[in-house]
This record gives C-alpha cells, sequence and structure tokens, in this order.
C-alpha cells in the first residue's frame, strides 16, 4: 500500500504477528529516520510492534533536508494553529491507512512524538473519535488550549516528559498542560528530567518504554 506520507518502518522480526503499532512524530526540522533512533531501545521489549516514523508533509523553512509539522517562521498564533490543522488533517488520512494496513483499532496504537512532534500527538490523540492506547510526548506543548478544549472528544492517558533547562520549548508549558489534562479529567503523568535541555536522553526514554508497556496491550 501507498501512504500519504513518506514512512520509515521498523517491523517486528520476520513472521511475528503485529499486535501494536507507535507512531512516533519528529520535531521541527528533523524527519523520521531522526525519530525512529527511540526504537532501537524499545523493540526488543515491544516484539510484536511496528514503529512507524512518517516525514511531516512540509519541506523545514529553515532546514530544507528536514521537514515540519507546521511552519514556525511567523510568530503568530492563529497561522501556527491554522497550520497546524493542516498537518493534522494529513495525519488523520495516515493514521487511517495505517490502521487498515496493519489491521489495527485505535487501542493499540501509541502516539508519540519530540517538540513539534509531540505537540500534534496531543492534538491527534484528544480529537479522535475513539481513545488511542496512549499518547507520550517529549519536550511539546499543548498549541491551543482553548481551540483543543473545544474539540476534545476523548481522554487518552497521556505521558509528558521535558528537560528541566529545555530553552527552545520551556518546561513551563509542561505544567501548563498538566493543568490542562487535570482540568479536563484526563489521565495525565509528567516527569522533569533534570541537567536535560532540549533532546531525548536515555531517561526519559526508559520511562517513556515503560509506561507504553503498562498502556499497549
Amino acid at each position: 500500500m501507498t501512504f500519504c506520507l513518506e514512512t520509515v518502518f521498523i517491523k517486528p522480526e520476520k513472521d511475528v504477528q503485529i499486535k501494536s503499532a507507535i507512531i512516533l512524530l519528529h520535531g521541527y526540522g528533523g524527519d523520521g529516520k531522526d525519530i525512529s533512533m527511540l526504537s532501537l531501545n524499545w523493540k526488543r521489549y515491544l516484539p510484536n510492534t511496528i514503529f512507524i516514523c512518517p516525514n511531516g508533509h512540509e519541506p523545514c523553512s529553515i532546514n530544507p533536508s528536514g521537514y515540519q509539522w507546521f511552519d514556525l517562521t511567523k510568530d503568530d498564533t492563529k497561522y501556527i494553529l491554522e497550520e497546524s490543522l493542516k498537518a493534522e488533517k494529513k495525519l488523520k488520512k495516515f493514521i487511517e491507512e495505517i490502521k487498515f494496513e496493519f489491521s489495527l483499532r485505535n487501542k493499540q496504537i501509541c502516539l508519540s512524538g519530540f517538540s513539534q512532534g509531540c505537540m500534534m500527538s496531543i492534538n491527534l490523540g484528544l480529537t479522535a473519535e475513539k481513545e488511542y492506547g496512549c499518547i507520550v510526548g517529549f519536550s511539546g506543548k499543548i498549541i491551543d488550549q482553548n481551540d483543543l478544549k473545544l474539540r476534545k472528544k476523548n481522554s487518552t492517558n497521556t505521558l509528558l516528559i521535558h528537560g528541566e533547562q529545555d530553552q527552545v520549548v520551556s518546561p513551563n508549558h509542561m505544567l501548563e498542560a498538566k493543568d490542562f489534562f487535570m482540568r479536563n479529567n484526563i489521565d495525565i503523568e509528567t516527569h522533569l528530567i533534570k541537567n536535560c535541555d532540549h533532546h531525548i536522553p536515555i531517561e526519559a526514554s526508559s520511562i517513556a518504554l515503560n509506561y507504553i508497556l503498562k498502556k499497549i496491550k
């Protein structure tokens, strides 16, 4: 099958049945290959899981060799929301293609992402008709709380992890997101990683893996 987004797939060993999927969304200027590195530590513990790492639907405006889910060259919240909604529409189509191709339901899927990919994972997860297995976000935030509150349709369990010294996306955004989740009765777990800037260290990867193992049956 041809998918609507160029994608890196890390499949289980030959003849092993696929029972779950982790969709990994890269950050601004990254690509599917970058974010697929998370699967190196995770796949031995998730033998029936396929890792799916799409490239963003647009070349990155400041790094043409990478991709973006939405443009960040304009400091305009309305523009950013509009652009993210275009990406969301594309990703929803992509996820439907994935579910059909691999005979999966939402509950068998973890949505995960870094930075911009985390932002997209939150919106995708909470606006779907049915809950996902979980959302796991690294170093991100809620793009627009008012918009998300209006469009929220489910309460998918969520884990958010952030570096204490992140100067790209402030860790305060994780605290704001936690407040939003709690006020909207969504199960939320958060971790602030000490001495960590805007990246995913081994500690964060391990915390995420343990969370996914509990949520994806």
